[in-house]
C-alpha cells in the first residue's frame, strides 16, 4: 500500500468514525422532533378541545336557566340557542374519539343526548308556565345530566394531563438516553480516531525517523549504516530504502577508491622525495666528490625547495586523509591545562631562538577536563603558534590565552606580527592562498595549515576567526564546546550541529 494510500484510508476512517456519534445525535433529535409534534398535534389539541368542551358544557348551563326565567317571547331564542349549544357540545364529543378519549366522548354524548331529550318537554313547561313541572326536569334530569358531561370531562382532562406527563418524562429518558450513548459513542469514536491516528503516525514516522538517523550517520563517515526499514516495503519508503543502501554502497566505493588513492600517492609522491634529499645530503657531505662553492650553493638551494615540497605534500596528505575519512575526529576526555603546559614547553624553545616573548595565560575559571580530540587540537594551535613566530620580528610578543566562554572554551592566539590587510582576512583559510604578507615570515608556508585548522575545529562543532591590523598584529580566535561527540566535517554546515 503506497503512503497516499495510507493517508487516504486513515483520515477516511478517522472521518467516519468521528460522524458516526453526529449521525446518532441527529437520528435521536429528529426522533424527539417527532415526539414534540406528536404532543403538540395531539396532546395540546385535545386539551384545546375539552377547554371548548367545557366552555360549551357552561353555555348550555347559562342557557338552560335563560329559558326557564326568560319571558315567553325571549323563552324562543333561548330554545334556539339551547338547541345550538346541544349540537355543538355534542360534535365536540365526538371529535374526543380522534385522541384517543372516545370511552369519554361516548359519555358525554350520552349526557348531551339526555339534554336534548329533556329540553323539549322542559320548553314545554316553560311556556305553559308550569314551573313546577320545568324546575322538577331541570333538577331531576337536565342538570344531572350536564353535571354527569362535566365530570366526564374534567376525567378526561385528568387522564389527558396524565398521559401528557407520562409522555414528557419518557421523553425525558430518552433524552438522557440520547446524551449519555451519544457521550460514549463520542468517547469511542475518539479513541478509535486516536489509535488509528497514532497507527498512521507511528507507520510514517518510524521509516522516517530510521531514514534521519541513517543520513546522520553517513554524515558522520559511517557509511555501513543500515536501516531497520525492510527495502521490501511496497511504499514509497520501500523505495527511499533501496535507494539510500545503493547511495551508501556507492559512497562505500567512492571512500575506499579515495583512501586507496591517498594510500598510493603518500607513496608515489614521498618516495622520490626523500631519494632526492637523500642524494643531495650526500652531495653535500661530498661522498661523490668535492662540490665548488657554487655547486655548495645551488645545492643546498634545491635541498631547501626538495623540503618545502616534502612539507607541501605531506599537508597536502594531511588534508585528503582528513577528507577522505569525511573529516572524522576521535574525541576523548583529555585534560586543557596538561595540554598548555606541554604547548608552551614545546615552543619555549623556538622563542628563545626566534627571541621572541612567549607566553601561556590560562583563566582560573575554565574546566579542567575536556571531550576533543587531542591530537587534532594540538595540531590547529602548533600550527598557529608557528604562523604567529614565523610572522613576529625580534623582540615581538606571542601570547596563548584561554579562558571559559558562554559555548564552552574560547582561546586566542595573539601576536604582534606584520598582519595581515583587510580585504585579504575573508580567504586567508581557504587552501593554497598566502596573504600578501610573506616577505615578512620566516619561513616560506603553504597556504594549507589554516584550511586544516579550520576543518579541524568545525569538525568539533566550534568556530575559529581572524582579526589583524597591518603593521599592528593577528589574533586567531577559537571557539570549541566543552564535550564533542563523534563527528564529521560533513556536518558542520548542519545548523546546531555544536554538541
Amino acid at each position: 500500500m503506497s503512503l497516499r494510500s495510507r493517508l487516504v484510508i486513515g483520515l477516511v476512517t478517522i472521518a467516519i468514525i468521528l460522524v458516526c456519534p453526529l449521525l446518532f445525535a441527529i437520528q435521536s433529535l429528529y426522533g424527539l422532533h417527532g415526539d414534540a409534534v406528536a404532543l403538540s398535534n395531539g396532546d395540546f389539541a385535545a386539551s384545546l378541545l375539552l377547554g371548548r368542551l367545557r366552555e360549551g358544557l357552561n353555555d348550555v348551563r347559562r342557557v338552560e336557566l335563560s329559558l326557564l326565567f326568560a319571558t315567553n317571547e325571549k323563552r324562543v331564542t333561548a330554545r334556539e340557542a339551547l338547541e345550538r349549544e346541544v349540537n355543538r357540545a355534542a360534535s365536540l364529543a365526538d371529535s374526543l374519539s380522534h385522541f384517543d378519549l372516545s370511552r369519554y366522548g361516548a359519555d358525554v354524548s350520552e349526557s348531551v343526548l339526555r339534554i336534548a331529550q329533556v329540553a323539549q318537554p322542559e320548553y314545554q313547561a316553560a311556556i305553559r308556565n308550569d314551573t313546577t313541572a320545568a324546575d322538577s326536569l331541570s333538577s331531576h334530569v337536565f342538570v344531572p345530566a350536564l353535571d354527569r358531561a362535566d365530570s366526564t370531562v374534567i376525567l378526561a382532562e385528568h387522564e389527558l394531563w396524565t398521559r401528557t406527563q407520562q409522555r414528557i418524562a419518557g421523553q425525558e429518558v430518552a433524552i438522557r438516553k440520547a446524551e449519555l450513548v451519544s457521550i460514549v459513542a463520542l468517547i469511542l469514536a475518539v479513541i478509535i480516531a486516536a489509535l488509528v491516528a497514532a497507527w498512521l503516525t507511528r507507520s510514517i514516522s518510524e521509516p522516517i525517523d530510521d531514514l534521519k538517523s541513517g543520513m546522520s550517520a553517513v554524515a558522520d563517515g559511517d557509511l555501513k549504516v543500515s536501516l531497520r526499514s525492510p527495502s521490501t516495503r511496497t511504499d514509497e519508503f520501500g523505495e527511499l530504502a533501496q535507494s539510500f543502501r545503493e547511495m551508501t554502497q556507492q559512497l562505500n566505493e567512492l571512500d575506499k577508491l579515495k583512501a586507496e588513492f591517498v594510500s598510493v600517492a603518500s607513496h608515489e609522491l614521498k618516495t622520490p622525495l626523500n631519494v632526492m634529499i637523500g642524494y643531495l645530503q650526500l652531495l653535500e657531505e661530498g661522498v661523490y666528490g668535492p662540490l665548488t662553492e657554487k655547486q655548495q650553493e645551488v645545492n643546498r638551494t634545491i635541498a631547501a625547495q626538495a623540503n618545502t615540497l616534502i612539507r607541501l605534500v605531506k599537508q597536502l596528505l594531511d588534508v585528503s586523509r582528513f577528507e577522505a575519512g569525511g573529516g572524522r575526529i576521535e574525541p576523548r576526555e583529555m585534560n586543557v591545562r596538561q595540554m598548555l603546559t606541554e604547548l608552551e614547553h614545546a615552543f619555549h624553545v623556538l622563542a628563545m631562538q626566534r627571541e621572541v616573548q612567549f607566553c601561556v595565560k590560562v583563566a582560573n575559571d575554565i574546566v579542567d577536563v575536556v571531550s576533543w580530540d587531542s591530537d587534532r587540537i594540538n595540531e590547529v594551535l602548533g600550527n598557529l603558534l608557528s604562523n604567529a613566530f614565523k610572522f613576529t620580528p625580534l623582540g615581538g610578543t606571542v601570547e596563548l590565552s584561554v579562558s571559559s566562554h558562554e559555548r564552552g572554551v574560547l582561546m586566542r592566539v595573539c601576536d604582534t606580527g606584520a598582519g595581515i590587510p583587510a580585504e585579504q582576512l575573508p580567504h586567508i583559510f581557504e587552501k593554497f592562498y598566502q596573504a600578501d604578507n610573506q616577505g615578512a615570515a620566516h619561513v616560506s608556508g603553504t597556504g594549507l595549515g589554516l584550511a586544516i585548522a579550520k576543518q579541524i575545529v568545525e569538525a568539533h562543532g566550534g568556530t575559529i576567526s581572524c582579526d589583524s591590523t597591518l603593521g599592528v598584529g593577528t589574533t586567531f580566535t577559537i571557539i570549541l564546546p566543552v564535550r564533542v561527540t563523534r563527528r564529521s566535517s560533513l556536518q558542520r554546515a548542519l545548523p546546531g550541529a555544536a554538541a
